[in-house]
């Protein structure tokens, strides 16, 4: 199994009725912005495990389970459905927990990429530096779409509440590790199988469930709407860095009716950005090649 460099430490945080869970790895140093990593969907904080071994400098690193992922667990009855606008606030607050009054760099991965875009637009003064790892955003929509799309977030919270929604439940670790491997195939066995322990745990049948709540999977009631995003874009402050693979995983995504020039096109808007391409990687690129990852992003840093 992968043996980690630089172990973490977990903290709960106490953030809007949930006791966020929070991996740290270093400690505060005086004159540095802290380093705070974000995940994406259906992942966990100690993703970025591989990645900040890989990193050579040492620096304050921040990394919480989002909510309804990880340790992050909702108090009595979970909520059937997400909003976007939640992981917004509950960012800002964890800002205000462990760097109040403090610049911090920002690291993005997926749907935390989309977080830190936002975030950096909606909050410019708080961000010293962003990087944006693959968050791309989402296909243009039209208002003709908005009868639809809410017809389908009220079938999708009754197959939900139907139990039609569950996440798979594996028998061992192992199987847990043999699905990430499944999914990525660029993910090593020990590495797989390090992650699968944080990924998952075992319920009270033996099961290895995945630390995630199912509701996650609804579909927003909310159409993505572009022109917001852009305007958000536009009052980013901070130089960013937009970062892909070389797997172009819009195309395997979207199939045409979102792609990568789209992308790029809409990041025209960002005043300070740089874009770099990792090569041999797919969408988990901070699996697939974390010391190439490391070292662009602390080369940005500097």
């Amino acid at each position: 199994m992968y043996q980690a460099k630089k172990p973490s430490q977990s903290t709960f945080v106490p953030i809007r009725h949930l006791q966020y869970h929070v991996r740290q790895w270093g400690a505060p140093t005086s004159g540095q912005a802290p380093l705070v990593l974000v995940h994406g969907w259906m992942d966990v904080a100690a993703s970025w495990q591989f990645m900040v071994d890989a990193l050579q400098m040492e620096r304050w690193i921040i990394a919480p389970d989002w909510r309804g992922f990880g340790l992050t667990r909702e108090p009595g009855s979970a909520p059937d459905s997400y909003w976007f606008a939640d992981y917004l606030a509950d960012l800002d607050l964890l800002l205000d927990h462990f760097a109040k009054g403090q610049q911090v760099d920002l690291v993005g991965h997926s749907m935390g990429g989309n977080v830190a875009m936002m975030y950096g637009g909606v909050r410019p003064d708080r961000i010293r530096r962003l990087v944006n790892l693959e968050g791309f955003g989402l296909p243009a929509t039209k208002p003709a779409q908005a009868p639809g799309r809410y017809a389908k977030w009220i079938d999708e919270i009754k197959s939900l509440h139907a139990g039609e929604m569950a996440l798979k439940a594996y028998d061992s670790p192992e199987g847990v590790a043999r699905r990430l491997m499944k999914t990525n195939p660029r993910l090593p066995a020990d590495k797989a199988t390090w992650l699968a322990r944080h990924w998952a745990s075992q319920n009270g049948q033996g099961q290895w469930e995945i630390l995630g709540n199912p509701a996650h999977k609804v579909v927003s009631a909310h159409l993505y709407q572009v022109d917001e995003a852009l305007e958000i874009y536009r009052r980013i402050s901070a130089p960013v860095l937009s970062v892909t693979a070389s797997d172009d995983s819009l195309s395997q995504w979207w199939k045409g009716s979102f792609t990568l020039a789209q992308y790029h096109e809409r990041l025209g808007a960002v005043t300070l950005l740089q874009n770099a391409v990792i090569a041999d990687a797919g969408h988990m690129l901070h699996h697939d090649q974390p010391d190439a990852l490391a070292r662009l992003i602390e080369s940005f840093l500097n």
